[in-house]
């Protein structure tokens, strides 16, 4: 029997010209109304839709994260 092959660690993160960035759930566009999938930077307050600027970063097996997607 094979086993299942682990799933990769992954992080959702959201840059904001002020030059802080912060993260996301994986699952925040699927919860509570489409206002709400807006998130405020906890530094400067602007609103951001993270489907528009949303960085997919996973873990490597090397030890490192790296940009799987923009």
């Amino acid at each position: 029997m094979g086993d299942k092959p682990k799933p990769r660690l992954k992080m959702y993160l959201v840059p904001c010209s002020c030059g802080m960035t912060f993260a996301v759930s994986e699952d925040y566009d699927r919860r509570g109304t489409s206002w709400r999938r807006y998130f405020a930077c906890p530094a400067c307050g602007k609103r951001h839709d993270p489907k528009n600027r949303l960085l997919e970063i996973g873990y490597q097996p090397e030890g490192y994260w790296k940009v799987d997607q923009c």
